[in-house]
């Protein structure tokens, strides 16, 4: 079982897990990258973290922390029936997405919130901003001057700029764009500190919960932006900004519990294609990171992770079966997970960060 899990650990993590294994009160912190279709490769490991695992008593918060589709499952976690709302997200974005040749950024729109609608169900909003232990933050993009332009060419020469500007460092992203983080946490967040990019802290309430987890998803130029009630500006992906998570977690006691598609964290999606733009080991020392190992990966069908070229590459019906199959497989993960953490051997699984 532990060939089908990789894991690693910063040097904080690593001495606490070695202390006394991986515990659910240790855990201050859980991220949730980008990914889209990726998030169907975790649905098992986030199965069993969200419905049994992270259930257990705690007496202090679990701060909860998502850009884009990793939003959508921080959701997941702090509705009052977590597993339910995963099997609505999952059989929504999976059974729910299709689209004619060549859809418009509206046409897309419209199908993503009504998936977004069928994960919340008729209360999820209420009850991510009332839950009485999980903190709820949503990482969006808040566009500036050009990349808050309705025009497909204007938007599309910002966010070309955004990109070669990029190259040269990820602060110029904040000519475009401005990291904004949603919570009910006030001054108690985590995230206070975030001088990395220009960051600004907006309440999150019952009113402006679905709005948000939409533009934390809405990909420019696939997708609309969103303008978020009682929000200055147009909002895009969280993800543009803030990838795979690469923030400064801070200096608490606790663990950082990163469930994450891959071994390796990208900061931001301009970051992609840039093999010298990783994540290095400064923010993760407090970091247990969990991905699907290589080997599982190769046992998938088509020996990948699904992704968004599924859609490009797949009939909807083929599509339909491959992701579904990854769903269903996936479940072997949490099993893997709960086997280390049962026998108290997942220290020895660890690889140093």
């Amino acid at each position: 079982m532990s060939r089908l899990l990789t894991l690693r650990a910063g040097p904080h993590a690593l001495a606490l897990l070695r202390e006394r294994g991986l515990r659910a009160e240790d855990v201050d912190i859980l991220p949730g990258a980008s990914g889209g279709a990726k998030w169907l490769a975790l649905a098992g490991l986030d199965r069993y973290l969200f419905g049994t695992f992270l259930q257990a008593p705690r007496s202090r918060p679990l701060h909860a922390i998502g850009s884009s589709i990793g939003s959508w499952r921080m959701a997941c976690l702090a509705q009052q029936d977590p597993l339910a709302a995963l099997e609505r997200g999952h059989d929504a974005y999976t059974r729910h997405q299709v689209y004619p040749a060549n859809p418009t950024p509206r046409q897309v729109t419209e199908v993503l919130t009504r998936c977004l609608d069928h994960l919340l169900g008729p209360h999820g909003a209420q009850e991510i901003v009332r839950h009485p232990t999980v903190r709820v933050h949503i990482i969006t993009a808040e566009a500036r001057g050009p990349a808050a332009s309705e025009t497909r060419l204007v938007l599309a020469t910002a966010m070309a700029f955004a990109a070669v500007a990029n190259l040269v460092s990820r602060r110029s992203l904040a000519l475009q764009l401005r990291r904004s983080i949603f919570h009910a946490c006030g001054r108690a967040s985590p995230f206070c500190h975030l001088r990395d990019l220009p960051t600004v802290h907006r309440p999150l309430t019952a009113d402006n919960v679905r709005a948000a987890l939409l533009a934390s998803g809405s990909i420019p130029l696939l997708l609309d932006g969103v303008r978020i009630p009682d929000t200055p500006g147009v909002h895009w992906d969280g993800g543009v900004t803030d990838y795979h998570l690469d923030l400064d977690y801070g200096n608490g006691e606790g663990l950082v519990l990163f469930p994450h598609f891959v071994d390796r964290v990208i900061p931001g999606w301009f970051d992609k294609s840039l093999p010298w733009r990783r994540a290095g080991a400064r923010n993760f020392a407090r970091t247990l990171l969990i991905a699907p190992s290589a080997a599982f990966v190769a046992a998938l069908p088509g020996g990948k992770i699904p992704d968004r070229r599924d859609f490009y590459t797949l009939p909807d019906a083929e599509r339909f079966a491959r992701w579904e199959r990854v769903n269903a497989m996936s479940s072997a993960l949490g099993e893997a997970l709960h086997e280390m953490i049962e026998t108290g051997r997942l220290a020895d699984h660890v690889q140093p960060w």
